[in-house]
C-alpha cells in the first residue's frame, strides 16, 4: 500500500499547527511550524477562504496525517466506525486510539506513532503474550501489551522512553515503564483523547 514519503514538516505547515509526526524535532526550536508557520509552496502566505467543504476536508486530512494512515485506510476506519453504535465521530476517535501503533505512542514507548510502527513491524511487542507485528491491530478492554525480552536493551526504545518520561501518559492506560508493558484498562472516552480536531467535520465530509 502507498505510503508518504516526503518530508513530515510539510504537513504540519498544510495544517498551520504541529501534530507531533517526529518526535524530539517537535519539541526543538527546529520545528517547521515554528520557524515557517505557513503553508509550503509558492501561494503558501495567500489568504484563503475557508468554504464549508475546505473546513471539513482539512479536518479530515488533519485526523488522517497525525494517526499516519493513508486514504483507504482511514475511508475504512470510518465505514467501520460509521456502523457501531453511537456517535460516529467519538467511535472513529476510539478506532484509531486503539490501534497498536497508536498505544505504544502513548504509552511513551516510542518517540512518535511512525516510530511505534516500525518498532511493531519488526515483531518488538506481545500482545496477551503472542507477538503481533501489525501496526493497525485494534486492541480490546482488557488486552496487555509488552516489550519482548530480547527488545529492552534497544537504543530507540531507551531513547524514546527517556524523550517522553515528563510526558503524560493517557489516562485509560496502565503501563509500567519498568517493565516496558502495559494494559488497555478500557477504551477511551472523548474526553480523554488529547486533540484539539473536530471530528464531526469528517462525519459531515464523509457524509455527502
Amino acid at each position: 500500500m502507498a505510503r508518504y514519503s516526503g518530508a513530515v514538516c510539510k504537513l504540519c505547515r498544510q495544517e498551520r499547527e504541529k501534530l507531533f509526526l517526529k518526535g524530539k524535532r517537535c519539541m526543538s526550536d527546529k520545528c517547521a511550524i515554528n520557524r515557517r508557520p505557513f503553508p509550503p509552496g509558492e501561494h503558501g502566505r495567500r489568504r484563503v477562504r475557508n468554504s464549508e467543504y475546505r473546513l471539513q476536508l482539512r479536518e479530515k486530512q488533519k485526523i488522517k496525517r497525525i494517526y499516519g494512515l493513508v486514504e483507504q485506510q482511514f475511508r475504512n476506519c470510518y465505514q467501520l466506525s460509521a456502523r457501531q453504535a453511537g456517535i460516529t465521530g467519538e467511535n472513529l476517535l476510539r478506532n484509531l486510539e486503539s490501534r497498536l501503533d497508536n498505544v505504544i505512542y502513548r504509552s511513551r514507548f516510542a518517540a512518535s506513532r511512525s516510530e511505534a510502527r516500525q518498532l511493531i513491524r519488526h515483531g518488538n511487542f506481545l500482545v496477551n503474550g503472542r507477538k503481533v507485528n501489525i501496526p493497525s491491530y485494534r486492541l480490546k478492554s482488557g488486552d496487555v501489551f509488552s516489550l519482548k525480552e530480547n527488545s529492552r536493551e534497544k537504543e530507540r526504545i531507551v531513547r524514546a522512553q527517556e524523550m517522553s518520561s515528563a510526558g503524560e501518559i493517557s489516562s485509560w492506560l496502565d503501563v509500567d515503564s519498568k517493565s516496558i508493558s502495559g494494559k488497555v484498562k478500557k477504551l477511551p472516552d472523548r474526553s480523554e483523547i488529547d486533540l484539539s480536531v473536530r471530528e464531526q467535520l469528517v462525519v459531515e465530509f464523509y457524509s455527502k
